[in-house]
């Protein structure tokens, strides 16, 4: 195991009713006047809208409104929430609604108090050292933002969907009422599921040995959305399913799976480019690619995949030739996606074949590395192969 700092501050508010303490929360955490951000129409049809809006007035909060955020956030909307910030002097953000609007509030919060340009930060590695505090009240579980340092963005100058990081972009308070989620249709909801088990994956494909207890966080995790999702098949009003997997995308997103190891991230550094120039969902996306991935890079630690299915596909290990062990939980991870209604090709979102070269080209420019991921680094070639072998 890797020696490792861990900081995760957020404070949580999870179950029924806790929409109802946004208001407070705000100011326990220094907020006085609010910039409320959030997406479309869902938030005012789930209740959300009205929940936190009753809570900020009876706290007597100031707010400025700001929606229109909508799925693979874009850049414009985070310049128009920077300067209404600074033109209104905001000092919290409150997002209401999923990973995207988490996002874009977080883009907004390290802007703000920056001279430059916002986007100097994505894809450079420079850490985000200063931001207006954010809370958020969650509506989708699915890119754990609420609980990560992390943000993604993307550029609609140039469709590249590049990410920035820094502990100060970690919310302050994040109100997770599973409630909210329920009413998602299903084909969002296993999108969510899907990009909180490859979350996952990317911590659990490491060359890092000896990491049992992070192993076993990183199972913990996948085996709950596996015997969660079915429930939901069956009755998307389930709370008690709803909730487990609430919570899995906040521990799958936060670092504690992932602490005392490399991690890879190869997975959605390939499927950022299809999200930005295709805008589909991200965690369709990853669907097709993360499958794929794995059998590209499987022979790079046979006995890692052979372990994922083992422990978390329930398969038996073939001593003899763990190739064939390793294979066959690999099938059982893609028979699994097909199950909640994911794509496997990516067809499905109109790629074609002759367009290959063109977001092999796109997936690299910029990069001054000219590799991506650290389970096995990743150039044009093996990207070329891996996005040819999902069509």
């Amino acid at each position: 195991m890797e020696s490792f700092n861990f900081y995760s501050p957020t404070y949580f508010d999870f179950g029924k009713g806790t929409e109802s303490n946004a208001g407070q929360l705000v100011r326990q955490f220094g907020g006085s006047k609010v910039l409320l951000h959030y997406g479309g129409g869902s938030i005012k049809k789930n209740g959300a809208y009205d929940a936190v809006v009753a809570s900020l007035n009876e706290s007597k909060i100031p707010f400025v409104e700001l929606g229109g955020v909508y799925p693979n956030p874009k850049s414009g909307l985070v310049y128009e929430g920077i300067e209404t910030c600074r033109r209104e002097g905001i000092d919290f953000i409150l997002a209401v609604g999923g990973g995207s609007t988490i996002d874009s509030s977080k883009a907004i919060a390290l802007g703000v108090p920056y001279d430059g340009d916002f986007w100097d930060f994505f894809g450079s590695g420079k850490i985000v050292e200063k931001a207006l505090p954010i809370g958020t009240v969650l509506t989708i579980a699915a890119a754990g933002s609420e609980g990560s340092p992390n943000v993604v963005i993307t550029n609609e100058s140039n469709l590249m969907k590049w990410s920035a990081k820094g502990d100060v972009l970690r919310p302050k308070f994040s109100i997770l009422n599973p409630e909210f989620t329920v009413t998602l249709p299903i084909y969002q909801t296993a999108s969510g599921i899907t990009d909180i088990f490859v979350h996952i994956c990317e911590r659990y494909f490491t060359n890092t040995e000896n990491v049992e207890i992070t192993d076993r966080f990183c199972e913990a995790v996948m085996l709950t959305l596996i015997n969660e999702s079915p429930k939901l098949l069956r009755d998307p009003r389930d709370y008690e399913a709803r909730a487990n997997i609430m919570w899995a995308g906040m521990t799958a997103h936060n670092n504690i799976c992932g602490v005392g190891r490399e991690q890879d991230w190869g997975s959605h550094a390939l499927e950022h480019e299809i999200s930005a120039l295709y805008d589909c969902p991200h965690g369709a996306g990853l669907a097709v690619i993360c499958p794929a991935w794995m059998e590209y890079v499987m022979e790079h630690n046979i006995n890692r995949f052979a372990q994922f299915a083992v422990r978390v596909f329930g398969c038996s290990m073939n001593f003899e030739n763990p190739k064939e062990t390793a294979f066959e939980g690999i099938r059982r991870f893609r028979n699994f996606l097909v199950s909640i209604g994911m794509p496997q090709h990516l067809s499905e979102f109109g790629v074609k074949e002759s367009e290959i070269p063109k977001i092999v080209e796109h997936f690299l420019a910029g990069n001054d590395n000219k590799t991506v991921g650290e389970f096995v680094k990743l150039g044009k070639e093996e990207a070329g192969n891996i996005y040819q072998s999902c069509l």
